[in-house]
């Protein structure tokens, strides 16, 4: 099954300007290396990027946030479970306190796939070598972390993409 939508995730910081990121597996295809990503998902209908972003966030983390504008932006394909997305990506950056990782409504494919989730640090990040989404996390992630907000959102792309 292919799947061609809009989707919002969110870079969700806190105040020692750590990412949240989810731990990951497809439940699917055992072969498939796990990763860790930042939360986010389809956007509803009627929703813009924004309020698909907060819910996504509530549903996945159980964390809220003062959500931000749009930084990057992506076009990315991917298989998931028995589905093949084609998303066409909007990220937000988000702030928060802090907090736990508490699913308010995860979706069974996302509670079959999602293994943990954690605040890691721009340094624990960039001296990590496994596999995360967004593909260029670790290339734009350190300006965030400076301050650096842009005021057009940057195509994130993966660079293999067409």
């Amino acid at each position: 099954m292919s799947q061609k939508r809009q989707a919002a995730r969110v870079v969700l910081l806190n105040q020692s300007n750590e990412i949240f990121l989810i731990h990951s597996e497809d439940p699917i295809d055992p072969f498939k290396p796990s990763w860790w990503e930042i939360p986010g998902g389809g956007v509803g209908w009627g929703e813009d990027s924004a309020t698909a972003a907060a819910r996504e966030l509530w549903e996945e983390t159980g964390i809220e946030a003062e959500m931000g504008p749009v930084i990057w932006t992506q076009q990315v394909q991917f298989t998931f479970g028995p589905y093949f997305f084609d998303n066409d990506e909007k990220i937000h950056i988000a702030w928060c306190d802090g907090g736990e990782y508490q699913p308010k409504h995860l979706e069974a494919l996302e509670a079959a796939a999602f293994i943990e989730a954690q605040w890691w640090s721009v340094e624990d990040l960039l001296s990590s070598d496994f596999p995360v989404l967004p593909e260029r996390l670790r290339e734009f992630f350190p300006d965030l972390t400076q301050g650096n907000i842009p005021s057009t959102p940057i195509d994130i792309s993966p660079k293999n993409s067409d």
